[in-house]
C-alpha cells in the first residue's frame, strides 16, 4: 500500500483501489457507455500517482470501445513515481496485469520531463509533470471527463483550490463531467462555483458521500 510522505496520506483506498475506480471515476462519469462509439474520448486525471486508474480504465477501454474509437489519457502529477514502484504497487492486481507490464515497460528511467506513450489501438497515455495548475493551465483541447484524484483535500488543499476547479471547468467539452470521491464542503463549493451541476451519490467502501458533476 503506496504511502505518501508528502503529504501524509494513502494513494488509494485501502478497501480496493481498483474497485473505487471503477465505483467512483468510471461510474462517476458515465463511462464505458459515453466512450463507445464517440470517436476520440479524453480523460483528464489530477494525480497520477501508481498508474492504477489509468490501467484499470484502459482494461475496461479494451473490452468495451469500437472499430475507430481512441482514448486519450492526460494526468497531471508533480511527484511521478518510479517504475519499480509503479510495477510493485500494481501486481496487487491480477486483473490488470497486462496494463502494469506495458506501462512499466514503456515508463522512462528517468523523469526529465513530460511522459508520452502510445501503445497503440487508438490509445495514448500523457503525463504532464508539474503543478496541476500549470500543468492544466497550458494544456491543449478540451477534456470529456475528469478523475479528480489528488491526495484527501485536507491534507491537499491546492489540488481542490477554487482557481483548479475554474481551469478545470474551462478545459472540459459541453456536455463534460468529473468525479471524485471527495465529499468536503468547500471542494463542492469551488466545483459549483466553477459552473459545474454537482450531485452528491453513495461513496464507495462505506465512505458516505462522494461526488459528480456535469458541465451543462
Amino acid at each position: 500500500m503506496p504511502y505518501s510522505r508528502e503529504f501524509g496520506d494513502h494513494f488509494y483506498c485501502r478497501t480496493d483501489g481498483r474497485l473505487e475506480c471503477g465505483h467512483v471515476f468510471l461510474s462517476g462519469n458515465g463511462v464505458p457507455e459515453r466512450w463507445v462509439g464517440a470517436g476520440l474520448f479524453t480523460i483528464g486525471e489530477l494525480g497520477f500517482g501508481t498508474g492504477l486508474n489509468f490501467c484499470e480504465t484502459w482494461r475496461q477501454w479494451k473490452a468495451t470501445a469500437t472499430t475507430g474509437d481512441r482514448l486519450h489519457f492526460v494526468s497531471f502529477e508533480r511527484f511521478p513515481m518510479a517504475a519499480d514502484e509503479i510495477s510493485r504497487a500494481l501486481s496487487h492486481w491480477p486483473e490488470i496485469d497486462t496494463e502494469r507490464q506495458a506501462l512499466v515497460t514503456h515508463w522512462p528511467d528517468a523523469h526529465g520531463g513530460d511522459v508520452h506513450i502510445d501503445f497503440g489501438d487508438g490509445v495514448r497515455l500523457a503525463v504532464i509533470c508539474g503543478p496541476a495548475l500549470e500543468g492544466v493551465a497550458k494544456a491543449e483541447g478540451r477534456f470529456d471527463a475528469w478523475y479528480l484524484d489528488g491526495f484527501a483535500p485536507s491534507r491537499n488543499p491546492d489540488m481542490w483550490s477554487e482557481e483548479l476547479m475554474h481551469r478545470v471547468f474551462e478545459k472540459t467539452t459541453p456536455g463534460g463531467s468529473f468525479a471524485t470521491y471527495a465529499a468536503a464542503g468547500f471542494v463542492r463549493r469551488n466545483l459549483t462555483g466553477a459552473g459545474f451541476a454537482v450531485e452528491k451519490r453513495k461513496g464507495f467502501a462505506g465512505k458516505r458521500e462522494m461526488l459528480r458533476g456535469d458541465k451543462r
